[in-house]
């Protein structure tokens, strides 16, 4: 699903003339999407031992307030602010899976529909309002709300549905095994016509969450529980220096990110 898949499915109708919030989809989009996946849940599990659940929670929370106050104030995409956002809901998006589970003992496959549905009710209210899904029209603070809100329950989804596999004996590795197949689906759907490119793109956007996060609780933890024992602070510093690395290769070097925004 290039750039120019998801740019077929925008609408014609012009919006409010502000420049796109949000980057162009190339494979750095997808390389950084699932760094963030994985250093999120690596991340939310280092904080909550180390400060206890209940500060973790309200730091990540203050945190990702303050970061999306910062995507929200600007007018145009700027690459660190918006993966800054990205990172933040990885994280938070962990901590309200967790806390479900841990601290309020719902099961996985109880949560895991749950965090579904509520997605739904997420497009249901974003088409049923602005009549539209795709990523490159967002232009408005309302649709930015919008994408904002799916990104969230994304996050939440990925991590209840991966926890939900590797406890019903995929293991992390297997669970990796699973999503890698599973997001080839929609792309390949669309590349045959099976599938709209706006729901080709949300469908692998949402696998990439326990895609990423299957891949990180593997590395990081214990053999006793499949892992390669790597450590949750290793890997979460990995994962983060990977991140910034792509990151400001993409705001300094490459600009591909940018596309049209930078014209706009």
């Amino acid at each position: 699903m290039t750039a120019e898949h998801v740019l077929d499915d925008r609408p014609h109708a012009p919006v409010r003339r502000l420049a796109n919030k949000v980057p162009e989809v190339t494979v750095y989009f997808w390389i950084i999407k699932v760094l963030t996946t994985g250093m999120g849940e690596t991340a939310s599990d280092l904080l909550a031992r180390t400060l206890g659940p209940i500060p973790a929670v309200a730091l990540g929370g203050l945190v990702l307030t303050a970061s999306l106050a910062v995507q929200f104030a600007l007018r145009r995409y700027v690459a660190w602010a918006y993966w800054t956002a990205v990172v933040m809901v990885s994280v938070f998006g962990t901590m309200a899976a967790d806390v479900l589970h841990v601290g309020l003992g719902v099961p996985y496959a109880v949560s895991t529909p749950a965090f579904l549905t509520a997605l739904a009710a997420v497009f249901a209210l974003w088409y049923a309002s602005e009549r539209t899904l795709s990523i490159h029209t967002i232009r408005t603070r309302r649709r930015e709300a919008f994408y904002w809100a799916a990104v969230l329950a994304t996050f939440a989804l990925g991590t209840a549905a991966g926890d939900l596999t590797a406890t019903i004996g995929f293991g992390y590795l297997g669970s990796v095994a699973l999503f890698a197949a599973a997001i080839c689906a929609p792309a390949l759907a669309h590349r045959f016509g099976a599938l709209g490119a706006v729901t080709a793109f949300w469908t692998a956007y949402v696998i990439t969450r326990p895609l990423g996060a299957s891949l990180a609780d593997w590395m990081a933890l214990p053999h006793t529980r499949g892992g390669l024992a790597l450590g949750l602070a290793p890997v979460t510093l990995a994962w983060t220096v990977a991140i910034i690395g792509f990151v400001g290769y993409l705001a300094a070097v490459s600009q591909r990110d940018r596309g049209a925004h930078a014209a706009a």
